[in-house]
């Protein structure tokens, strides 16, 4: 046999971090069916049922339901999956149907052809569907399970921009409203249209492909409020559809990217990003659990795979830039003779309850969404 001082048998044990969509769409809506030939295999009452194809949806969830779902998939670019739930057309139950979404792989949840009015924005019992729809995206984005944070879309009436109703319950940063023009279901369309861009892309004059004709500017400016440069954008939590004539050629596109609070996380795409980046760490931090060590090399491996995610978003420009800190690095750094009685305990209890605190500083790079140009003549 050879000699050898060094012998060494490299196993390759690659961790591949979990992976969250950021396009996936749960539409809820009434089926339609003929009183003649009802389509093959239809949708059943809160069953969920995914589709890859427009077609398909018209088929087996005819009505407002399947053609909510093809105009999704008719945004450039657009979704890959939507996923139909049928509510009963008599008695719909929306919160029974959300509870099944509840448990759903999507990011954007949409009430086919259901308009904000008196009715849909009811807080009292019965409660209206939107209210319903505010509070599911609420609560299971900040109690369900990882992954499970996500956004409602909903449109005012055709031709409304009173932004007004926005109000309450409805004026969260997890919803999202459009005023719009349209016959057609424009919560579906801006759902479809929000779904085809990554969660840091803004959604300001990105296209949507549904017929609306433009607002007034009278009617932009009661959607949108007064601005002034020192102000920025002002915004009162809904979006409109409009085809700047600046842009060549015809077509519809976002006024803005608001979510529904403008005093909270104002923007859609900072609101995505947050969710996506949570996902992210937590999914590459899984498995430092039950494996790093409390020690000074336990907690800067930690703090090296932090980095890993952050470090590459950086470079990209979705951030300026972030800062780590842990806390009890800073302890186990300094000589233990110089700890005193109260670092020594922090150091012990951090041992004894195996839990260590980590902060993290994020400074997010923000789009531009106006310019202010002065043009001087001499």
């Amino acid at each position: 046999m050879t000699v050898r001082y060094v012998r060494m048998n490299p196993v390759v044990d690659l961790f591949a971090p979990a992976v969250r969509a950021y396009g996936n769409i749960a539409v809820v809506g009434k089926v339609t069916l003929p009183p003649k030939s009802p389509p093959t295999d239809p949708a059943k009452v809160n069953t969920p049922i995914d589709f890859t194809d427009p077609a398909e949806a018209r088929r087996r969830a005819p009505g407002d339901l399947g053609e909510a779902v093809a105009l999704a998939f008719q945004q450039s670019p657009g979704p890959s999956l939507v996923t139909a739930v049928r509510v009963d057309e008599q008695n719909p139950d929306w919160k029974a149907a959300l509870d099944v979404v509840a448990s759903l792989d999507v990011q954007l949840v949409v009430l086919a052809n259901t308009p904000l009015n008196a009715t849909t924005a009811h807080v009292d019992a019965p409660e209206g569907a939107l209210v319903t729809l505010a509070k599911h995206v609420a609560s299971v984005s900040e109690t369900g399970g990882e992954g499970r944070q996500r956004l409602g879309v909903a449109m005012l009436p055709k031709d409304s921009s009173d932004p007004g109703p926005v109000q309450g319950t409805l004026a969260h940063d997890r919803m999202v409203y459009v005023a719009h023009r349209s016959t057609q279901d424009a919560a579906a369309a801006v759902a479809g249209a929000i779904a085809g861009h990554q969660p840091h892309i803004s959604l300001l004059l990105k296209p949507v492909n549904i017929t609306s004709p433009s607002f007034s500017q009278a009617s932009i400016e009661t959607l949108n409020g007064p601005e002034t440069f020192e102000s920025g954008p002002a915004g009162r939590g809904v979006n409109w559809l409009t085809s700047p004539s600046i842009i060549p050629g015809s077509g519809v596109y976002m006024g803005e990217g608001y979510t529904g609070n403008p005093g909270g996380t104002k923007y859609i795409d900072a609101m995505r990003t947050v969710d996506d980046l949570n996902f992210r760490l937590n999914a590459s931090l899984i498995k430092t659990i039950g494996n790093v060590r409390i020690s000074r090399s336990g907690l800067r491996a930690l703090i090296a795979r932090l980095e890993a995610i952050l470090g590459p978003e950086v470079q990209r420009e979705v951030l300026n830039g972030f800062e780590v800190f842990v806390p009890l690095l800073t302890l186990l750094d300094k000589d233990p003779a110089a700890l005193t009685a109260a670092e020594a305990e922090q150091i012990h209890q951090a041992e004894v309850g195996r839990m260590v605190q980590v902060m993290i500083a994020i400074h997010y790079a923000g789009v531009t969404h106006r310019l202010s140009i002065a043009m001087n003549f001499n």
